[in-house]
């Protein structure tokens, strides 16, 4: 009895001792590992630090497969790190930010000593550039005098660092340099949706282009808010911050003010008039549920072709009240449209549009709610017209292709192979 009683003390006091031992390699390894963050998949830090892509800088997967580029001013940095970083330590956060610094001096021969102007914002002015490997892109100056533009650069570099997707724009570079501070983007051919809805010279979108540029901004978004981790409130989505590439997909742009989704009563209100969720307004909480009503004032612009500083909204709401639920939205139309569109396709967008604008945020449709919608609506719109080529006689179509050709040359839009199959994916 002496002896089992023995072995078991000799036993028990082995077994703690061995768990002693385990419990202390791993508070040092985890001691490690924390001393040493780097430490990790090297496949995926290559990722974040060389986000130039393969396939030229007017393109973007969905997800960032980078390789090394040939541009000769990039300075390569090191490691990534996250956006949500407040505080003194938030300048030198930007070295480590993944994405190439230029120097001042070959952004000011790319853009001609800062002479191509091409457009001008909050931010300040924009310039297209001719880079020393050919590739074009637009640089963003920071006005001189902007405070709280600093702080919005700072972000856009942190923030897309990790992003990427086809429909945001790409971040290619950046430059703090002289006192200047500079963000260099991939260069969208056709400029902001709001050039085109609202520019008397420009050809008017057609209404299957507009539903098109819809469904790209819904996809940009639910990127952000259910792709990225942590998810990203952009704040501050307005047809003037949609741009249009050689192929008119549509990409988010303008970072500035875009946030982690939080709660907080002091915070300053921020974002543009007219797409201001009133919410926010009223709670300075900002959420997911700011974006999609911004989406839905979005919507609405491009389905009546007015801004919200011309009234759109109290234009939405009288054709509301004759609206039954899914139909009367006609009456909004935008006029350059000039009735070519398909009635029951803008019911159902307006419709959208609508709930997307609800004063209570709960009743809203999230993003991918939307993407949803806006994916059948135009799959229903693909097979309709595909039922009709199959019905339609012969005769009837060579009729057709003799008709006089439009007075306007029409905007086409290039659908690549893993576009088309994006609609079976939803």
């Amino acid at each position: 009895m002496k002896g089992v009683s023995w072995g078991l003390i000799v036993g028990v006091t082995v077994g703690v001792v061995i768990g002693i031992l385990l419990a202390t390699v791993a508070l040092f390894c985890n001691w490690l590992r924390k001393r040493n963050p780097q430490i990790g998949n090297s496949s995926s830090r290559r990722a974040y630090t060389v986000p130039i892509r393969t396939n030229g800088v007017d393109t973007c997967t969905v997800l960032s497969d980078s390789t090394t580029g040939q541009e000769s001013p990039r300075i390569p940095e090191e490691n990534s790190i996250s956006l949500w970083i407040e505080g003194p330590k938030r300048k030198g956060v930007i070295s480590v930010s993944g994405i190439p610094k230029y120097a001042y001096k070959d952004l000011q021969k790319a853009t001609s000593n800062f002479t191509t102007l091409i457009g001008q914002g909050a931010f300040g002015p924009v310039y297209k550039a001719q880079m020393s490997t050919g590739e074009i892109v637009a640089v963003k100056v920071l006005a001189t005098d902007s405070k709280q533009g600093e702080k919005e650069f700072q972000t856009e570099v942190l923030l897309l660092g990790r992003l990427h997707h086809r429909n945001l724009v790409n971040l290619v570079g950046y430059c703090a340099e002289k006192g200047q501070h500079m963000l260099i983007y991939v260069y969208m051919e056709n400029g902001s949706l709001a050039s085109h809805l609202y520019n008397e010279h420009k050809v008017p979108l057609s209404w299957d282009l507009r539903i098109n540029i819809a469904l790209d901004v819904a996809r940009g978004l639910e990127y952000l808010h259910d792709g990225a981790i942590p998810s990203v409130v952009h704040r501050d989505i307005k047809s003037s911050n949609i741009l249009l590439d050689r192929t008119m997909r549509a990409r988010v742009a303008d970072f500035g003010l875009s946030r982690e989704e939080i709660v907080s009563r002091h915070a300053p209100i921020r974002g543009t008039f007219g797409y201001l969720d009133p919410e926010y307004v009223s709670s300075r909480s900002y959420t997911k549920k700011s974006d999609v009503y911004s989406f839905g004032v979005l919507l609405f612009e491009l389905i009546a072709g007015r801004t919200p500083q011309q009234g759109l909204l109290e234009y939405v709401e009288l054709a509301a009240i004759n609206a039954d639920g899914r139909g009367g939205w006609e009456e909004i139309a935008d006029s350059r449209l000039e009735g070519s569109f398909d009635l029951e396709e803008l019911n159902e967008v307006a419709t959208l549009a609508y709930k997307s604008i609800n004063r209570l945020s709960r009743r809203r449709p999230s993003m991918r709610d939307l993407v949803q919608a806006l994916s059948n609506t135009i799959k229903e719109r693909n097979y309709r017209t595909r039922r009709k080529r199959h019905l339609l006689p012969v005769a009837v179509v060579e009729e057709s292709a003799k008709e006089d050709p439009l007075p306007y040359p029409q905007h086409s839009r290039e659908e690549s192979m893993d576009s088309l199959s994006d609609l079976t994916d939803v």
